[in-house]
């Protein structure tokens, strides 16, 4: 028996020049962009979200009865959390970019990369097997996390996993070993049901 969890990302890249690090709202652009084409959903056992606003909104757009679960939350931006990059840039270059180049930096006194890879992977390990099929929607740091255990990688290889906007991941686990497969989701204009479907177009992760 296999379990199968989709992860649907609600957010956008962290490195956009625009981005307001924490619960920000989607851009006009963003939204726009969302509701460009109707959701793939795979079916599923069990919805869970991140207890983030945003996620809630993407949940009930899609129609999804999906339960908060904490383990799924962003990771902590400390200090940055509400402000835009272009300002912390500016005002703090060496700390941006050691937290770009270091998975144990944590300049903004919130959580790092390598303690949130950590914080995922408890959560993926501790998943009951006979839930079968699980549908999460949540942060892109959390899908991003989700791939660097999954694919065994070193948490240095956290920003170089490609996570676009509302796209969405599929972790699957058999005889004990994961695989990943990446494909495109998106939020609708007008609520779609959980068993709505359509070809999924794959994407690629960024070496």
């Amino acid at each position: 028996m296999a379990l199968r969890v989709t992860m649907l990302c609600a957010t956008g890249a962290e490195v956009r020049d625009d981005l307001v690090f924490g619960d920000g709202s989607l851009s006009d652009r963003g939204r726009g962009e969302d509701t460009a084409t109707e959701a793939v959903l795979p079916p599923y056992s069990l919805a869970l979200r991140a207890p983030s606003a945003r996620c809630a909104r993407a949940a009930e757009a899609l129609a999804i009865a999906a339960a908060p679960e904490n383990a799924l939350r962003d990771l902590d931006y400390g200090s940055w959390y509400g402000r835009p990059r272009k300002d912390i840039v500016a005002e703090d270059p060496y700390g941006f970019s050691a937290w770009l180049t270091d998975p144990d930096a944590a300049p903004h006194g919130g959580e790092s990369v390598a303690r949130l890879c950590r914080r995922t992977a408890a959560w993926l390990s501790s998943l009951p097997a006979d839930a079968e099929r699980i549908l999460t929607i949540t942060e892109a740091a959390i899908v991003r996390a989700s791939l660097v255990h999954v694919l065994c990688a070193p948490a240095h290889a956290f920003w170089q996993l490609g996570v676009p906007p509302l796209s969405a991941v599929t972790l699957t686990m058999r005889d004990g070993c994961w695989n990943a497969r990446l494909g495109c989701m998106a939020i609708p204009q007008q609520q779609q049901s959980a068993d709505s479907s359509a070809s999924v177009t794959p994407l690629l992760v960024r070496p």
